[in-house]
């Protein structure tokens, strides 16, 4: 699955719930969005809720921002490094991140990074258009 195909996907799943939710105040959307609520009211956001696993281990972990409003990625590549493509980067090059580099490829490891998971900064970046708040992860 490319990162464009996932992101549209994902992006519609999370109209579908905004849509179910639009009697909530913002705060109360955003809290609604907390991992433990999320993995039992809506265990098909993301295939690891069926394990109620995280996929960052943070104990506060919020999926309002499942994919990085800071996430960088072209389906064609940004560049060549040596004989491996850089398919996704971190638009603010946090500390936290990294890359997972195979044979061919390049692509940002994000699991070390709590930045878009606290609710501070879900409101601090707050649409109820996931995909607006997103807007420059695939804008190049």
């Amino acid at each position: 699955m490319s990162y464009s195909s996932w992101f549209q996907a994902h992006g519609e799943k999370h109209k579908k719930i905004i849509e179910k939710l639009m009697h909530l105040s913002d705060d109360e959307l955003i809290e609604y969005f907390r991992f433990d609520n999320m993995v039992q009211n809506e265990p098909d956001f993301c295939p690891l809720y069926a394990k109620n696993k995280k996929c960052h281990d943070n104990e506060e972990l919020n999926c309002y921002f499942c994919a990085c409003p800071n996430f960088r990625f072209k389906d064609d590549g940004f560049k060549q490094q040596e004989e491996r493509t850089l398919f996704s980067i971190c638009g603010i090059n946090s500390k936290d991140g990294s890359q997972y580099i195979s044979d061919d490829a390049i692509h940002q490891n994000c699991a070390g990074c709590f930045v878009p998971h606290s609710e501070a900064y879900i409101k601090k970046h707050f649409s109820r258009d996931w995909f607006e708040a997103m807007s420059k992860v695939n804008k190049y």
